[in-house]
């Protein structure tokens, strides 16, 4: 058998690079949470071998089970697909690279084992306005606060109470009025809009609603409230 010396090494290695892919994760490493869709674009970049056409090569991201075929821009250059996601606050992804030389397929997997894509929960209703136009009905004005949770199947509130905006005398005076008249737990489903019901005795009020949630992401939020008349 023939043996290569060093002098014959240079001409080797580009004939294996020339016949070879190489895949790059450039997917973002979280997104905002969406509820209605859930899709989220995976991006993968790829180079190829002189020896490797652009025809012969696939793309793919897979996760939990699932694999999608992506496609790529113009010059092969990066590839791109959408993965559908609901009601988590992460998934794994992977891409794998498949390609022909001669008769021989090929395949590379990156990252060696899967990454997690954060989704994040969007911020929850940071101020809301109750009305209180006419004249005070029996118990008070009445309105109600939403919520929306995108990243766990189901989320409960579990208990909610007034604070007011500041230590200061007018604004504990101005939170007084107000009082949550929900019965918890509220619970909702992924998605779904629930509310914290509150009630004013004066028509011009305003406050600090603080929920509680067993949501890891939200345990607790605050929201500013203020009952006028619109």
């Amino acid at each position: 058998m023939r043996r290569l010396t060093p002098l014959a090494w240079p001409a080797v290695t580009p004939l294996l690079c020339a016949c070879g892919v190489q895949l790059r994760d450039a997917t973002p490493a979280e997104y905002p949470a969406n509820h209605d869709l859930g899709m989220y674009e995976v991006t993968a970049a790829v180079s190829r071998g002189a020896l490797v056409t652009p025809g012969s090569v696939n793309v793919y991201a897979q996760s939990d089970g699932q694999r999608v075929a992506l496609a790529p821009d113009a010059d092969f250059s990066a590839w791109h697909g959408f993965y559908a996601v609901r009601c988590r606050s992460s998934f794994p992804l992977q891409f794998v690279a498949e390609w022909k030389v001669a008769l021989d397929v090929r395949r590379v997997v990156v990252p060696p084992q899967p990454r997690q894509v954060r989704l994040l929960e969007p911020p929850l209703a940071r101020t809301a306005t109750l009305d209180s136009s006419g004249k005070a009905p029996k118990g008070g004005w009445q309105g109600a606060v939403q919520y929306r949770f995108v990243t766990v199947p189901t989320v409960r509130i579990t208990a909610a109470h007034i604070e007011p905006e500041s230590p200061g005398a007018a604004d504990t005076a101005a939170a007084k009025p107000l009082s949550v008249v929900s019965s918890f737990p509220v619970v909702g489903g992924c998605g779904d809009i629930i509310e914290v019901r509150l009630a004013s005795s004066a028509q011009r009020a305003h406050g600090t609603l603080v929920i509680y949630t067993d949501d890891p992401a939200e345990p607790h939020w605050q929201t500013r409230v203020e009952f006028s008349p619109q």
